[in-house]
């Protein structure tokens, strides 16, 4: 449907799901004193796909549509807000361009608050920001599962394919990805754009800007992800990783005055930020899904001043005149008075005949939405017998009819929590086959079944699937640390005793102390969450030791100041 033609009357989008409330009298006349009141004109555009947000809109009179892909023929209403709803979506708060458009249906009039204003009266009253954000992730969520925002052109069988997706998935970037093989719309995309299929995968921007095979910091700019530090960057706190304990050490630091700088290689949230829910985190006895935990992590981080990007690799790590250099694969640098490592680690592959040319397409190692879309009416299997595991179950038999959950031990409740066991057990849509393990897979091109082996009897059986989900351990991101901090048999970093007998004694010899409880072998250079050894892979213990650091950080640059001092005062001249 073109703009221009005439529309049927639009109604209110019923608030279902939490993603439409409506603001009080009271919080209105709050923000009223930060904005202007606007009187509207019928069809005028408030915002448009694709461009920054500026103002923070809530509606006083009349009807607003949002709308996907306007005046496109492909063009869709996302919802309709009345009187005393608020526009806007996740993007306002993080400083990321409109994944919609919002046309004046009936005219009215509209609050005009400036984002800044907004954002600062937000933080200030809890009830109103609280509202605002759990209105903004159920937003986002809905326009993921809608597949609105962009559009990924490619093969299944292309890596980069697999790489643009996994970096759009685990970023909560509403996209849609059309299979060049499968996809009906695809032939359409490519006449339309005049795209050679060998000149794909593409990034569709707003159904006109075709972006061919785009770097990950390229997509990063486009969709308004934090862009690169400036070569030569300085701060007190470098933190290398935004999973849990990186982005609890960014909170605390920035928190506590420390000039602090966050970055990770492909995404906020590690592994965290892919658990469909987590029901045993201190504080949210309903629970908080890995998606909203991570974003408000995200926010109060920015609150404080903490930077964040992503994505930014980090390659190496040197100690320079008194501080640390970092190198990025950008050929950039930032420099720092402390480090803190925290760039956890990452499932393990699956290693049977056939799996990898169905990596990305049929085989995940993560259960979010996007993937859940991908298997609605189709069963799937899930290997694994941890708290991932169970978490990934459970969320994906709320949208496949069935889900196999193959464990290889003969007890479930040996690494899964006990609340999660009972979930699992109880579930109608799963079925739990213990001493089972994957003995190949069957499919070209795209997952069909799996052929299974019980290591107990010796029987192998065939289960029909077409998605199968890891999650069989992970391997620690340390692989560029290998020459400089010492680390365990399995790659994971030793810190405080462990750190001090594998050090260089005459390192440590002018502080007259040894490494500190999460100090590496490099004073200064500290270790949080899963990526130290010994670490307890738990999310709140990954939250706890980033906080830790941060404490030890302290002590670690008081003392270098004052070795400083000292070292300034009892300068002599020859």
């Amino acid at each position: 449907m073109c703009a221009a033609e005439p529309r049927e009357t639009v109604r209110e989008t019923p608030d279902h799901h939490g993603a439409h409330p409506r603001l009080s009298p009271e919080q209105i006349e709050a923000l009223a004193r930060h904005g202007e009141r606007r009187a509207t004109r019928q069809e005028e555009v408030l915002f448009r796909q694709g461009e920054p947000f500026e103002e923070f809109l809530v509606v006083l009179s009349g009807l607003v549509e949002v709308v996907h892909d306007y005046g496109d023929p492909l063009e869709r209403t996302v919802a309709v807000h009345g009187p005393g709803r608020f526009l806007g979506e996740l993007g306002l708060l993080e400083g990321q361009p409109a994944f919609n458009s919002a046309i004046v249906r009936e005219p009215g009039e509209v609050l005009a608050v400036p984002v800044e204003r907004q954002r600062a009266l937000v933080a200030r009253d809890p009830v109103l920001g609280d509202l605002v954000l759990r209105a903004y992730l159920g937003r986002r969520s809905l326009l993921i599962g809608l597949g609105a925002g962009f559009r990924i052109l490619g093969s299944r069988y292309s890596p980069d394919t697999v790489r643009l997706r996994e970096f759009a998935a685990r970023n909560r970037l509403p996209h849609r990805w059309v299979d060049l093989e499968r996809d009906e719309e695809a032939e359409a995309l490519l006449r339309r754009f005049g795209i050679r299929p060998e000149e794909t995968p593409v990034v569709i921007w707003q159904g006109r800007q075709v972006l061919r095979n785009p770097g990950n910091a390229e997509l990063a700019r486009l969709t308004g992800l934090a862009a690169p530090q400036p070569d030569g960057t300085s701060c007190d706190l470098l933190v290398i990783g935004a999973g849990p304990a990186g982005l609890a050490a960014a909170v605390y630091g920035a928190s506590d005055g420390l000039s602090t700088v966050t970055v990770d290689a492909l995404a906020t949230g590690g592994q965290a930020g892919t658990s469909s829910r987590i029901e045993n985190y201190l504080g949210f006895p309903s629970g908080i899904s890995g998606a909203e935990l991570v974003e408000r992590s995200v926010l109060q981080a920015h609150k404080f001043g903490a930077r964040i990007t992503v994505p930014a690799q980090a390659t190496a790590l040197a100690a320079r005149d008194g501080h640390y250099a970092v190198s990025f694969t950008d050929g950039t640098e930032t420099k720092a008075g402390a480090v803190v490592l925290a760039s956890g680690a990452r499932y393990r592959r699956l290693d049977v005949p056939g799996i990898a040319p169905l990596e990305g397409s049929s085989v995940y190692y993560a259960a979010t939405l996007h993937e859940a879309n991908l298997c609605r009416m189709d069963p799937v299997a899930v290997v694994g017998g941890g708290n991932s595991a169970g978490q990934g179950a459970t969320f994906l038999a709320g949208h496949s009819p069935k889900v196999y959950l193959l464990v290889r031990g003969g007890d479930l409740g040996k690494d899964m929590s006990r609340y999660l066991v009972d979930q699992v057990e109880r579930h109608p849509r799963i079925e739990v086959l213990l001493h089972t393990e994957v003995h190949r897979v069957v499919g070209e091109g795209v997952l069909r079944a799996l052929v299974v082996h019980d290591n107990v009897t010796g029987d192998t059986r065939e289960l029909t699937a077409r998605a199968l989900f890891v999650f069989i351990g992970a391997r620690p991101h340390t692989e560029w640390l290998e020459e400089m901090v010492a680390l365990d048999a399995r790659g994971f970093v030793l810190t405080g005793p462990d750190a001090r007998a594998a050090s260089d004694e005459d390192r440590w010899g002018s502080l007259g102390r040894g490494p500190l409880m999460l100090e590496t072998t490099l004073p200064g250079v500290f270790a949080a969450g899963d990526v130290r050894s010994g670490s307890v892979k738990r999310v709140a213990s990954a939250v706890g030791e980033g906080a830790m650091a941060v404490r030890l950080v302290h002590e670690h640059l008081a003392e270098e100041g004052n070795l400083v001092r000292e070292a300034a005062g009892s300068t002599r001249t020859p």
